[in-house]
């Protein structure tokens, strides 16, 4: 069965992107000339001017909508910057694979468009910068306490195994 069969488009001018490591796969969807659509895709890299090129891209393509997968933290280089100009979607890898059609590593980013299109995925939670810089500091500060109780257990079975006690009780934080 056809995902678009018997739906109203609500994003004509949309695009998907199925980004990796290196680089995005994006198809940017569009009215065709008389009927259906057309689509573009085209890879960008994950430098810096590969983005700002691709936002030109989309702005001049006038899409109103842009959705991309959340893998890993391969979205960011490429999120932010867009959101700036544009409407910007993170939705989860997972959910768009759960919706039935032809999807394969090649027709990703098409995938992705056409579901935008009809308004079929629901975009994740993104946090404004001031949670992000507060959250990044939090696990920072967890994963150095956890670093912290790793070390003293290192030096205090060093010390055990030469004949020397500390103390009694089991290691704890000193955070």
């Amino acid at each position: 069965m056809d995902v678009a069969e018997g739906m109203n488009v609500l994003h004509e001018r949309c695009a998907g992107m199925d980004i990796s490591k290196k680089d995005a796969k994006v198809c940017i969807r569009f009215p065709g000339e008389k009927r259906g659509f057309k689509q573009t895709i085209e890879t960008y890299g994950a430098t810096n001017g590969e983005v700002l090129r691709l936002r030109r891209d989309l702005e001049q393509a006038r899409v109103s909508l842009v959705v991309m997968e959340a893998t890993g933290d391969y979205w960011k280089p490429f999120f932010f910057p867009l959101a700036e100009t544009l409407n910007v979607q993170l939705v989860n890898a997972k959910q768009a694979k759960n919706i039935p059609g032809r999807k394969t590593d090649v027709s990703d980013a098409a995938w992705l468009a056409r579901l935008a299109a009809f308004g079929l995925l629901r975009p994740s939670f993104v946090p404004d910068e001031p949670i992000r810089q507060l959250r990044d500091l939090t696990r920072a500060r967890t994963g150095l306490a956890q670093e912290q109780v790793r070390e003293f257990s290192r030096l205090e079975k060093i010390l055990e195994d030469t004949g020397i006690k500390l103390s009694r009780e089991p290691v704890k934080s000193f955070v």
